[in-house]
This record gives C-alpha cells, sequence and structure tokens, in this order.
C-alpha cells in the first residue's frame, strides 16, 4: 500500500481536527435531555445514548468495558499502534504544540520534518518564545483538562460550580492538576510517554502478526541498512549505492522526521506508533527520483509476497465476532432500562399471625428512586398467582421528585389458606408490581417478594 496524492501527515491532521472538534462539543449534545456520554459521580448516573442509567443499572459497563478493550485489540491487530498515532490525545497534544505552535507560529524550529533537533535554549530569544510557547499551551491546557471533566461533570454544572471555585475545591484541583500534568506532559516529557510510560505500547506486540500493517522499510530495493544484530553498516550513500546496487540515498529523511526518534529501517520496534512520517519523507525523495517509496504501509507478508494486505483472517474475523456479540448484548441489555428503582428487602420478624389465627402478614422494607427528571407517584399491586390471595396493607402511594428516594414499610397479608403443611414453614414468591400512575406502561417494574406462611398446626 503506498501513499496517495495527500500525505498521510495532512489526513492524520484532518482527522486530528475532527477529533478535537468532536471532543469538545460532544458533552453539549443532549437527546431528551441527557448526555450521549456521561459518567457523573455527582449524580451517580451513567448517560448513554441520551438515557439515564442510575449506578445500581450499571450493568451496562462491564460490555462497555470489554467492547472498549477488544475493539483495541482488534485495531491493533489490523492497524498496529494506528490509535496511537491518529487518534491518540498524546499525539494531538504534540502536534499543536511542537508543530503548530513552536514551528509554525513561533519558528522555533526550522520546519516540521525535523524533529530530532531541538530549538538551542541558550538563546534568549528562543528562551522567550518558549515562555510564550508554554503560555498558549497553558490555555490549550486549561481548556483540554474541562473538556475531560466535562464527561464527568455537565458542562452547565462545571461552568456553575466554578462560578465559585472555592467552595468546590475538589473540582478546582481536579482541574487545575489535570492541565499541569498536560503542561509538563507535553512540553517536557514529550514521546518519553509513548516510549516508556503508555501501557498499551507495553502489550501491543503481542497482539502483532506477519499481517499487521505497519510502516515497513523494503529491504530488497533499499539494501540492508543494518545487520542482523541492528548495527548500521552503511553510512555513505554513494558507497552505499555502488556496493550494494541499493535504491536507498541513506538521507535519513525517515529518521529525522520520527516524532519517537526511532529509524524504521531497523525493522518493526516497540516506539513505532503508525504516524506514517516516514513514509511521507520517504515517498517525497523518492518521487524527485522518479522511484516509489521504499518505506509502505504494509505487512510483513504483503512485503514478502508482493501480495495485498490480508485484512480478513482468523483472528480479524474473531474479534469481530466478538465486537458484534457484545453490541448485540448492550443492545439487549439498553433494552432493559427500567424508570425506577425498586429493592425489596424483608425484615427480620418472619411473619405474624391474628390473634384468631385467621390473618398471616409479613412486613418489607421497600426503597423507592425516582430516576427520572420529573416527579411521579408511585403505587404497588399484587400480580400472578396470588393476585386476589394476598393483599397489600400499611401502603398508598408515595410522591417523589426527581432523582430522589424514599423509604416505605409494606405488610403483606392473607386470609386465605395458601399450604397446607403440617412440618415446616414455606416461603412463597409473590410477584409485586410497582408503577407510575402518570406512565404506567413505561415506568413500571416487577420484584418477586418471598412470603413465609406458616404450618398447619399454627393456624390451629
Amino acid at each position: 500500500m503506498s501513499a496517495s496524492n495527500a500525505t498521510y501527515r495532512s489526513k492524520r491532521n484532518y482527522l486530528y481536527a475532527f477529533i478535537t472538534f468532536f471532543a469538545l462539543i460532544l458533552p453539549f449534545i443532549k437527546i431528551n435531555g441527557h448526555q450521549i456520554f456521561l459518567l457523573s459521580f455527582d449524580k451517580k448516573q451513567l448517560h448513554l445514548m441520551g438515557t439515564a442509567f442510575d449506578m445500581q443499572e450499571l450493568y451496562l459497563m462491564p460490555f462497555l468495558l470489554m467492547f472498549m478493550f477488544i475493539g483495541i485489540f482488534a485495531m491493533t491487530a489490523i492497524g498496529g499502534r494506528a490509535f496511537c498515532g491518529w487518534g491518540c490525545p498524546q499525539t494531538i497534544f504534540r502536534v499543536i504544540y511542537r508543530d503548530l505552535i513552536e514551528t509554525n507560529l513561533l519558528k522555533l524550529r526550522k520546519r516540521i520534518s525535523n524533529k530530532q533537533i531541538e530549538p538551542d535554549w541558550s538563546k534568549k530569544e528562543n528562551s522567550a518564545k518558549r515562555v510564550v510557547g508554554i503560555t498558549i499551551w497553558a490555555v490549550l491546557s486549561l481548556l483540554a483538562s474541562a473538556n475531560f471533566l466535562w464527561f464527568f461533570i455537565p458542562p452547565s454544572d462545571f461552568f456553575a460550580y466554578m462560578s465559585n471555585p472555592m467552595e468546590h475545591t475538589v473540582l478546582l484541583g481536579f482541574w487545575l492538576g489535570i492541565a499541569g500534568f498536560l503542561i509538563y506532559d507535553v512540553v517536557f516529557m514529550k514521546e518519553d510517554w509513548c516510549i516508556y510510560v503508555c501501557p498499551y505500547s507495553r502489550v501491543q506486540s503481542v497482539l502483532y502478526d506477519e499481517d499487521t500493517l505497519q510502516p515497513i522499510y523494503t529491504t530488497q530495493r533499499g539494501g540492508a541498512i543494518y545487520d542482523e544484530h541492528k548495527e548500521k553498516v552503511i553510512f555513505k550513500a554513494k558507497d552505499f549505492d555502488k556496493a550494494l546496487n541499493a535504491e536507498c540515498t541513506t538521507c535519513e529523511s525517515c529518521v529525522t522526521v520520527c516524532p519517537t526518534h526511532i529509524d524504521i529501517r531497523k525493522g518493526t520496534q516497540l516506539e513505532c506508533i503508525n504516524c506514517l512520517e516516514c513514509v511521507d519523507a520517504c515517498t517525497k525523495v523518492m518521487g524527485k527520483l522518479g522511484k516509489a517509496s521504499l518505506v509502505n504501509w504494509t505487512s510483513l507478508n504483503a512485503e514478502q509476497t508482493h501480495s495485498k494486505v490480508k485484512l480478513l483472517r482468523a483472528k480479524t474475523i474473531m474479534y469481530g465476532v466478538l465486537l458484534g456479540l457484545i453490541l448485540v448484548a448492550l443492545t439487549f441489555m439498553s433494552g432493559k432500562k427500567e424508570y425506577m428503582l425498586l429493592n425489596i428487602n424483608k425484615t427480620t420478624e418472619l411473619y405474624k399471625i391474628s390473634e384468631d389465627k385467621q390473618k398471616v402478614s409479613n412486613l418489607f422494607l421497600l426503597l423507592f428512586q425516582n430516576t427520572q427528571d420529573k416527579p411521579y407517584t408511585y403505587k404497588i399491586e399484587v400480580v400472578g398467582e396470588y393476585k386476589g390471595k394476598v393483599n397489600i396493607e400499611r401502603f398508598d402511594e408515595v410522591k417523589l421528585r426527581a432523582g430522589k428516594m424514599a423509604k416505605k414499610v409494606i405488610m403483606l397479608s392473607t386470609t386465605q389458606k395458601l399450604v397446607n403443611d403440617v412440618k415446616k414453614d414455606t416461603p412463597l414468591t409473590v410477584t409485586l408490581k410497582a408503577y407510575a400512575v402518570e406512565n404506567p406502561k413505561e415506568v413500571v417494574v416487577f420484584r418477586k417478594a418471598i412470603f413465609i406462611y406458616p404450618r398447619a398446626d399454627k393456624l390451629q
């Protein structure tokens, strides 16, 4: 696979712009009054595609996490560290700071194509420009930090809290702390994060196979620059060309442009983030000579056999099937969303028998929660097998404002002979239906209550 007329760098920059714009506006988009994605520890809710799930309903989280991790595994098996080079915030931030601010805006670097040479910081002019650059990035870091927090605190709440920052010091600390980390990371740690700190780089090598897309140097045309011990054996272009009749000019454009400071001609390396800068660089140099690039985005198998990259294979099909199953499970589980919460717990007293031994009653503690954004009035009734046989006492209805909870004690009783067992007490499963008077078809839940019925000799 060779580069098209548009360079990979320009394609990445368009993608970076889209990701940045999308990340900034996403927290402000609402469906039915709820965020597209929000994990609120303050309100104890998960918003997903316009549906609000209470913390007691976070049965979706395992599926979301599985989808994320398996999706990353699948992406790595197909395109290597493509996420690192094309979608990771760390890479986007470095491009903004190094290429946009330092190079294009402040002219601290001569050109984007040489990322190996740092500016001469001993010059006062460069030092002053660096202060300006860090200041600009500090402002952008505050925005990036706020944008991150908006996925946990809605923007409207965030701005309201920050209007009185000293009353919300924890949030203020997180905001400034994350911004401070971004300044240190992007300005001082730089690509060392990708090489030494990022856990993804530690596991990506085990996910690669012979068909994984990655930048590959064509030794058959360019010649072997390094021996089997990764030791450099050729230094001068003219000697190299004469000795081996190789096409590589040893201009090292593919080396100087690399943000992680590797030489792609050594082969697959842990530090490579698949940004494809080396492909662009070699394409430009070899294009002037009327030749195809010596570095291409392809796979080892495709390079060795001169065939197309095999995207559909056992591993990728397996990942596709797993992701499909998780999506089906997510769709099914999200359809089971309950628009109210109700927990039923039995009290410590098993049952109570009336003095005339004609009535049996059980006490239950009910915890209601209105998970919606408007008030509701809730009622309960017995349904199923024991409808008309077991009655509800000490409960009429409960009114709850949006997001509020309430505890109620109810009594289930019966005057009918439900069981005739002279040896032991019998637990009976009674089905309760709780619903909102305002919307009984949608806001409704069914719960099981264990009703203990005494043995027959206690009722004689």
